[in-house]
């Protein structure tokens, strides 16, 4: 009797094991991750690199916007030959201190009447070539009388002073002005003085007398103590150069 109620037990406890193992098994296949969504296999995370770092191998480098900025070095390229301090003329004349005297077929020479000074004359001497060349530092000028045969005792004027040589550019004038009567005398003045004689280079082993230049004067001209400036790049420059004669 006692071995037929154990039966029913035995077969009950066989069953619940075997349900236990059935739900074991099942258990993982239908359980989600306690951590978040899943992560996608084809997203990768980036992370921004350090500033300055170097990009990696292979990877694109942007391009750079805005104008770039350079500052040259060193010192700047004069060509051979040159010297940043010597300094040329047109044309290639030669400088200054190099040029030969002036051939008085190449200039022309004009005296005119200063506006505003009666008794002063302008000499403008113009260098018609095609070289820089030299005058002496004034015109050699006399006056006298056009009639006269003997022209020795003509008048001559007080000079400023300077013997440099004045140069004149192609192209060029030179200016000198003469006072002929730097009082402004009414009485007492030289008579029968009719002429300006104007010799453009006062040195004569350059230019011979027969170059001179002859300019009449109006009868009304006085003459007296005439005073006469050196050779100028301009009219103002002459004039200041004359109130210096005799000083």
């Amino acid at each position: 009797m006692s071995v037929r109620r154990r039966r029913p037990l035995l077969v009950t406890a066989v069953l619940a094991v075997g349900a236990g193992l059935v739900l074991t098994a099942c258990g993982p296949d239908n359980t989600d991750p306690a951590a978040g969504p899943k992560a996608s296999p084809t997203t990768a995370a980036v992370t921004p690199a350090p500033t300055g770092a170097a990009p990696a191998t292979g990877a694109p480098t942007a391009p750079t916007t805005g104008p770039a900025s350079h500052t040259p070095t060193g010192t700047p390229h004069t060509p051979s030959g040159t010297s940043p301090s010597t300094s040329t003329r047109p044309g290639n004349a030669p400088a200054p201190a190099d040029a030969s005297p002036c051939d008085i077929n190449n200039l022309s020479i004009h005296v005119t009447a200063r506006p505003g000074a009666p008794s002063q004359r302008v000499i403008e001497v113009h260098n018609t070539g095609t070289k820089a060349c030299s005058l002496s530092s004034s015109p050699g000028v006399n006056l006298g009388n056009s009639t006269a045969r003997d022209q020795s005792n003509n008048i001559r004027p007080v000079l400023a002073s300077g013997t440099q040589r004045f140069p004149v550019p192609a192209g060029q004038n030179a200016y000198a002005v003469i006072d002929l009567n730097p009082g402004g005398a009414t009485t007492g003045t030289t008579p029968d003085i009719n002429e300006l004689n104007v010799l453009a280079d006062q040195d004569d082993t350059n230019m011979p007398l027969a170059a001179t230049h002859n300019f009449p004067l109006t009868s009304d001209t006085r003459v007296l103590n005439p005073h006469l400036g050196n050779y100028r790049a301009t009219t103002a420059d002459a004039v200041t150069s004359m109130t210096a004669a005799g000083k």
